[in-house]
């Protein structure tokens, strides 16, 4: 995708996420641990269908905002609401039933399951399949069906019958990102999810969640600047537990606060 195209797409991206409902609403969250507070009163609103990055320095809260939006860490107060329904307090499997699903900074893949099996684990639940020692998943053809789609999707379908352990790292992480998906979520959180990867890696990997989250809402952590100015509809960026701003990202870039906080050191790293 051509810059200019990229840029059209964004642009139309913005101004409808604009009139859709919220997927994500964040009110005054606040989280310590003892007596030092990390996340300190972030409010955020993400609405359906928007492509959102919390950028931010290390130490900044990014990956504990993102384990209290995803219920691994409990709130020390404040609220959260996921497509308008109230999710404080409720544990990671049930705020996954309710649509949102999340990858981690750390490939999180069964290594000795083959790369199918893994999207297959993914789609079971999704399907309405429970745990059942009397079903043969084999004969599954609706769960077969849909893993198998992911698998192209993710363009791992030469792949389908390799251990997963046995991948290239770009490869783990497209299968955790069809993990991710496989679910049906429609709200899908990245954490860091181009790290480590090379730039011709990273520009394939840009693509692929572009395709893989079409119609969802992704809300990413990122330290790649070219990634999230390429990706992100709306930047929020996140200093010392706070939010010091929220807004498209050419607005960001040129926001004197943000500049001095952090997006002029992040830039400079990049050369």
């Amino acid at each position: 995708m051509n810059v200019q195209a990229a840029a059209m797409e964004q642009t139309s991206a913005q101004t409808a996420s604009l009139a859709q409902p919220l997927a994500l609403a964040l009110d005054d969250v606040h989280k310590s641990f003892g007596a030092t507070p990390i996340i300190r009163g972030v409010t955020l609103a993400v609405r359906q269908g928007e492509r959102h990055a919390i950028i931010g320095p290390n130490g900044a809260g990014k990956s504990t905002l993102f384990h209290l939006i995803s219920g691994r860490f409990p709130l020390s107060s404040g609220r959260i609401s996921l497509n308008g329904e109230d999710i404080t307090g409720l544990k990671p499997y049930e705020i996954n039933r309710r649509g949102l699903s999340r990858s981690f900074q750390v490939t999180n893949i069964f290594p000795r399951m083959t790369v199918f099996e893994n999207l297959r684990c993914g789609v079971l639940w999704h399907l309405g399949y429970r745990y059942s020692f009397w079903q043969n998943v084999r004969k599954l053809n609706d769960a077969n069906e849909r893993a198998a789609h992911i698998l192209h999707e993710i363009g791992l379908a030469e792949r389908a019958d390799m251990p997963a352990g046995l991948l290239t790292y770009a490869e783990q992480r497209a299968l955790e990102i069809g993990i991710t998906i496989a679910g049906g979520a429609a709200v899908v959180m990245l954490d860091e999810p181009t790290a480590g990867m090379s730039r011709s890696e990273t520009t394939h990997f840009v693509d692929l969640i572009r395709k893989v989250t079409a119609g969802r809402t992704l809300i990413m952590v990122e330290h790649d600047m070219s990634v999230v100015f390429d990706l992100a509809d709306r930047i929020s960026v996140l200093v010392y537990g706070q939010v010091i701003a929220t807004d498209t990202p050419e607005r960001i870039r040129n926001n004197k606060a943000v500049q001095e906080a952090y997006l002029g050191q992040a830039l400079d790293g990049e050369h």
